[in-house]
């Protein structure tokens, strides 16, 4: 018998889907839902072209660029290419409305902000901040822009908070450059933690969390864990598995007065399987996932070779399926238990499922943009309509908790219509 055909994959499948009488007056909702967003595109026009531009990015259409858009909607193309690629709106005070909007919806203090680069291939050299760099959309070093995201993650829920693009070294320092692709004068280079911290410091105000997390990118950074720790904010961030560490309860050897350095991964193989304790990550498709996790007190080495505060040192391996293995740092107190920080761990991941959908169901991949506004305008708009799904998909899981987000979002295609002008 098929797989497929067995009852339990069956009734997965019928809990995965949206029927019609599920979305529909998804067209009318979507209507309410710009209500509180429109009055920040401060000019009519701007108010008339930003339904069209969320409804073609809602649609079924192969590629969410302005021109098909336009087309779609019965639009010039040239003014909706210009609303989202220099229009002159605030998409500041836009994204502040949806952080307020998160906070309605979600606002759990033990909330977790996650922070995401993601790669976006470009084949151009012209396009603001491009450069040849590591895309982890691809997996390698190519010529794409980086951009800097922030996400909010509870028991109820994920959303999209933030976003930056990332600029170069090169490319800030080039005055040209930067006057082609219209730059702020206020924008200079940062690295990405520290894009990272800014966006929390901005979000942060705006809704509560308890714990920041985030992948190696950013874990790495002695700094950004210093910084946190300095604000009294929670982390469980990851780590390469080359860190250099000293576990603080080891004994030294024989005429050391400290325990030794080595690579977390190395410390982590070489533990008894006695340390190793079974905790769950959160609920994932099939029931809750379960993972082994290892903790001690550590030292770590910064990249200027400094020793750094005390931290706690979690390994986090899975048990089922092919073996993944993460090594984080967190400055959670003692008393917080080992299942704790593996759980938080695992709500970064919930925020895969939501870019998935933003590059798959709302065109965040999808621009032709060049300029550092026209970055910005397009990024904010993905993220609204991105936004519009979560909140469709929720609003059904009330009733269908097996409901995704992919299934949502082919559901509403059909009821979400652009009328012609």
């Amino acid at each position: 018998m098929s797989l497929l055909k067995h009852s339990d994959a069956q009734a997965l499948i019928a809990d995965s889907e949206v029927s019609a009488a599920g979305v529909r007056g998804c067209g009318q909702r979507l209507e309410r839902f710009l209500q509180r967003y429109l009055p920040w595109f401060y000019r009519e026009g701007q108010r008339a072209f930003a339904p069209v531009v969320l409804q073609g990015k809602l649609s079924n259409l192969e590629r969410k660029t302005s021109e098909p858009i336009a087309a779609r909607a019965g639009r010039q193309r040239k003014p909706v290419q210009h609303f989202v690629g220099a229009g002159a709106w605030d998409d500041e005070a836009v994204m502040a409305e949806l952080r307020r909007h998160v906070a309605e919806e979600l606002a759990d203090p033990e909330g977790v902000l996650v922070l995401d680069p993601s790669g976006f291939p470009k084949k151009g050299t012209a396009s603001c901040g491009v450069a040849r760099q590591w895309c982890g959309r691809l997996g390698k070093v190519d010529n794409c822009q980086i951009g800097v995201f922030l996400a909010y993650v509870t028991e109820r829920g994920y959303a999209p908070l933030d976003r930056q693009l990332y600029l170069p070294k090169d490319w800030a320092a080039h005055k040209k450059r930067r006057q082609q692709c219209h730059v702020p004068a206020g924008v200079t280079f940062q690295q990405t933690w520290r894009i990272g911290l800014a966006l929390i410091e901005r979000s942060g105000t705006d809704l509560p969390f308890g714990w920041v997390t985030g992948d190696d990118e950013f874990g790495r950074a002695s700094a950004l864990r210093a910084e946190l720790r300095q604000r009294h904010w929670r982390y469980v961030l990851d780590v390469p598995a080359n860190t250099l560490i000293r576990d603080l309860d080891e004994a030294p050897a024989a005429g050391k007065r400290r325990p030794p350095w080595r690579r977390v991964d190395a410390w982590a193989k070489a533990q008894p399987s006695s340390r190793w304790r079974k905790c769950t990550r959160g609920d994932g498709t099939k029931g809750p996932k379960v993972v082994r996790a290892l903790e001690a007190w550590v030292q770590t080495k910064g990249e200027d070779g400094r020793v750094g505060s005390q931290e706690r040192l979690v390994v986090i391996r899975t048990v089922e399926g092919a073996a993944q293995t993460w090594c984080t740092l967190s400055n959670a107190l003692a008393e917080v238990p080992l299942s704790r920080l593996a759980a938080v761990h695992g709500r970064r991941h919930g925020v895969d499922e939501m870019f998935q959908a933003g590059k798959g169901e709302v065109g965040l991949a999808h621009y032709e943009v060049r300029s550092w506004v026209g970055w910005h305008h397009h990024m904010t708009l993905s993220l609204l309509a991105l936004w519009f799904l979560i909140v469709e998909k929720n609003r059904l899981r009330k009733k269908n908790p097996g409901v995704n987000g992919a299934a949502v979002a082919r559901g509403v295609q059909p009821f979400v219509t652009a009328q012609p002008a």
